[in-house]
């Protein structure tokens, strides 16, 4: 049988939209004047470019895994021709992020960069040789003048002019803002997909395709989900993968026990069917987002073609569970780092098609290349709860209560925590890192519990582990308010363990047969982080993206380059990075935002 350390190989970058990856675009910024000024600029001017360039190169990965690319402007830009060919190279080249670089002092409005969807930012030198603050306030001025908002980059301390090294505090923020960037440049063009509609009335998965097309420059895509029960009758699939994966599927995934009562589980023959249908649906899934030139051999031009979405959404509940197989192993399976084929960038499905959710899982995975959890935000458990169910008080960052996060879906394979970094800490890596050795610990950990027929009449087969604990992790969600738009949370933390009698207890209360993973927020002694109840009465939505790391600071700029403010969040005040401009708008950094969000309005609306 086909073994996970036979076939788990890290598969090939893919290039699933297209050739065109977006690009980093550095535009050196020169004093126009000649006649030994601008002459004697040029070279620094233009190794400050290049240096950026190689911190971009040497720290920057798309999401599939390519290194990222930049182009320099061919020449200085010291006047209105010269940012002017700049721009035609950019667009030629499918530029998606702008980076002004100066030394010195130049023509703000005539040398800087003024697409409007592009995101921007300029580095000015902090030097008392060279005036480059000078500039980067004059042009700052400028874009906030004319409604463009730019990012800052200025160091905090002095540097010689000999001095041409990257200071830390710059670095940060260079890459900070290149992350965000990029993870805008990547939704633009590309499709959320639903397959199916509103599952039982949740409001996320009541699309709202102003959301997407105004703040995140993203299509909408629908597909009923009867389209997949054809796929499966008419044999649209490829049929050699299938049989692949069914090899697999025997050799690495690991049937749980049936919580059913006897009288209603399921036969071994039609648990077997079960199997086959869900292997199909996952196939199908993925190709109705990306395509599949395989179906175009088969004679199915048009199901090859795929729906360009970077992201999708699978209603299933009811119209679809109550009478067949759930989406569970697909949506599972294709939000994990490997399959079949491989070790992969994931495919991003949210369950329910809760499609803000999905957003987030998006947002999340375009800034760190890893897989997302999608869970339900499901019990807060005090000390006390715990200590009166269990007879064990929990201890150590669990001694304030924690969250039981829980969902039956898509909570990817990766977030059992079995892949570990040098010194053996469980992480959750992107693809290009995950050894074949890591991917099979995260089979291992992981049960196919059959569904609970109550739930889902028609069968199905979950994911069932427990998130190891000491794992850095980022709980967020958008949610939508009438009158006042998209509004982001975010909540740092990490994820803990329990005694396995104390979890086995907690879990059996609600369903066993989904993964768990305990959840702990910093705190901040103020406001929603004044204890763990407070986070988990103030959040949103019963639905959160949780994402490995605390990228909260990441979340924030990208939230300020989309025009989507945050109103609730635990990250330090110095890691907090928006355009110069929202200064502007108060002293009070999160009204501020508010404010700022508000009077420029959405990115591309």
């Amino acid at each position: 049988m086909a073994k996970m350390s036979k076939i788990g190989r890290v598969m090939p970058a893919e290039r699933r939209y297209g050739n065109h990856l977006p690009k980093i675009g550095i535009r050196p910024i020169i004093d126009g004047r000649r006649r030994g000024i601008r002459e004697a600029l040029e070279d620094r001017t233009m190794r400050m470019a290049k240096q950026a360039a190689d911190l971009y190169s040497r720290h920057l990965r798309h999401p599939n895994g390519e290194a990222v690319e930049c182009v320099i402007a061919d020449s200085c830009i010291g006047g209105v021709a010269e940012a002017a060919a700049c721009e035609e190279k950019f667009h030629n080249l499918g530029v998606g992020v702008s980076l002004s670089v100066t030394p010195c002092w130049c023509y703000g409005s005539e040398t800087m960069d003024v697409d409007p969807w592009r995101p921007k930012a300029v580095w000015g030198i902090n030097s008392t040789e060279y005036p480059g603050a000078v500039y980067l306030a004059a042009v700052l001025a400028a874009h906030a003048q004319k409604g463009l908002p730019a990012f800052g980059i200025y160091g905090r301390d002095v540097q010689d002019a000999a001095d041409e090294s990257i200071p830390g505090d710059v670095q940060e923020k260079l890459l900070r803002f290149a992350r965000a960037g990029l993870a805008a440049a990547w939704m633009r063009g590309k499709a959320y997909l639903s397959i199916g509609s509103v599952s039982m009335g949740i409001a996320g998965s009541i699309v709202q395709e102003s959301f997407f097309q105004d703040y995140l420059g993203m299509r909408n895509e629908y597909a009923d989900m009867c389209e997949i029960s054809r796929r499966i009758e008419e044999g649209i699939f490829d049929t050699d993968e299938y049989e692949r994966a069914r090899e697999w599927v025997k050799a690495n995934c690991h049937e749980g026990r049936d919580n059913n009562p006897p009288e209603m589980q399921l036969s071994r023959e039609k648990k077997d069917a079960v199997w086959d249908y869900v292997i199909k649906m996952t196939m199908i899934g993925r190709d109705l987002m990306v395509g599949n030139p395989k179906l175009a051999e088969l004679g199915y031009g048009e199901e090859a073609m795929g729906h360009y979405a970077l992201a999708a959404g699978f209603q299933g509940q009811r119209q679809w569970t109550d009478y067949l197989p759930n989406g569970d192993f697909m949506e599972a399976i294709l939000n994990t780092s490997f399959d079949w084929n491989g070790i992969r960038q994931p495919f991003l499905m949210a369950t329910e098609n809760d499609s803000l959710n999905g957003a987030c899982m998006l947002f999340g995975h375009l800034l760190t290349g890893t897989s997302q959890m999608f869970s339900d935000v499901r019990t807060f458990w005090s000390a006390d709860a715990v200590e009166r169910a269990t007879g064990y008080r929990p201890q150590g960052r669990a001694s304030g209560g924690f969250i039981h996060l829980i969902n039956s879906g898509p909570t990817a394979l990766d977030a059992t925590g079995e892949q570990s970094d040098s010194d053996g800490n469980p992480v959750i890596k992107p693809f290009w890192e995950i050894t074949s050795d890591e991917a099979e610990k995260c089979l291992k950990a992981t049960l196919w519990r059959p569904a609970e027929q109550q739930y889902f009449r028609g069968g199905g087969f979950s994911s069932d582990f427990l998130s190891r604990g000491e794992m850095p992790v980022t709980m967020f969600r958008i949610n939508l308010v009438k009158g006042l738009g998209p509004i982001l949370q975010i909540a740092q933390g990490y994820t803990v363990e329990l005694p396995a009698e104390v979890h086995q207890a907690l879990d059996e209360r609600t369903n066993p047969t989904w993964p768990t993973t305990w959840f702990v927020p910093e705190l901040t002694g103020t406001g929603p982080f004044t204890d763990v109840y407070s986070v988990m009465s103030s959040w949103g939505a019963n639905h959160g993206a949780i994402s490995y790391g605390h990228i909260g600071p990441d979340l924030i700029t990208l939230a300020a380059v989309l025009r989507i403010p945050v109103s609730t969040h635990n990250v330090d005040e110095k890691d907090i990075f928006r355009p110069a401009v929202w200064n502007a708008f108060g002293m009070d950094t999160e009204g501020a935002d508010f404010r700022a969000c508000a009077n420029f309005g959405s990115l591309y609306g």
